[in-house]
């Protein structure tokens, strides 16, 4: 399978995921978000850190 493929097969996938389980959907989605924040958060710490 060439990248174009494995690329159609991850967005037939997702559909799927959504179509079949939608809150299961939202919730990994609110909880990649909420990853990203806490993520964000702990760099800032990080460079703050850095900076005293």
């Amino acid at each position: 399978m060439n990248k174009k493929n494995l690329q159609r097969v991850g967005i037939v996938f997702l559909i799927f995921y959504v179509l079949s389980s939608p809150r299961d959907a939202a919730n990994m989605v609110n909880n990649a978000f909420s990853q990203l924040g806490n993520a964000g958060n702990q760099l800032a710490a990080f460079v703050n850190g850095i900076g005293t």
